[in-house]
């Protein structure tokens, strides 16, 4: 995964009042902790943030106290009906230490025959990797699953150095049987009608 340089700087106000100035000059406002590091208060480019989000655990880079710093973002809030970005919490992480983090899963391929459903019991999986080497998603191919086939997490390969966060025997995906039209239930009720 690429890192992602944001020009973010520091803040001194607080508050509601000073977020809503912040908000309206387009930038969010952020604070970044982690590694016994009193938490640091940032006002970042919003456009710049929302971008950079739209890739799952984006590796940023902002400069902190002079020096840029690695950060995962770790709660995002955004406004209920615009979808802003209102506000985010973000963690310092360094090159080579591994981090918990949940990863996209994409199925790929075509279910067996006759209507199946698959179902994402997890949309994402937690695997545990290097703060710099995280994964954007994993792929796990669901070609010629019938009703009744489930996927676990121990069964999907992961990227070297990825290691899973959750129990091996988690259902992941799982196929359902496509359930029987209710034209079907009412005609067998009318034949059984015309019978008696």
């Amino acid at each position: 995964m690429s890192e992602i340089r944001i020009a973010a700087e520091t803040r001194s106000e607080f508050g509601k009042g000073a977020a809503r100035r912040a908000r309206r000059a387009g930038f969010v406002p952020g604070v970044v902790y982690g590694h016994g590091l009193a938490p640091v208060h940032l006002n970042l480019p919003g456009h710049d943030l929302m971008m950079a989000l739209k890739t799952p655990n984006a590796l940023l880079v902002v400069p902190i106290e002079g020096k840029d710093e690695f950060v995962l973002p770790k709660a995002v809030q955004r406004e209920a009906i615009k979808r802003t970005i209102e506000h985010v919490d973000l963690l310092l992480v360094k090159r080579g230490e591994k981090v918990t983090v949940e990863i996209p899963v994409q199925a790929e391929g075509e279910l067996a025959p006759g209507g199946n459903l698959l179902e994402h019991v997890l949309q994402a999986l937690p695997v545990e990797a290097e703060a710099t080497h995280l994964p954007e998603a994993v792929t796990v191919s669901v070609e010629g699953l019938e009703a009744g086939a489930s996927i676990h997490a121990k069964d999907i390969t992961l990227p070297s150095g990825v290691t899973l966060a959750v129990d091996g025997d988690t259902v992941v995906l799982q196929v359902i049987a496509a359930q029987a039209a209710p034209a079907e239930a009412e005609g067998t009720e009318a034949e059984a009608g015309a019978e008696a």
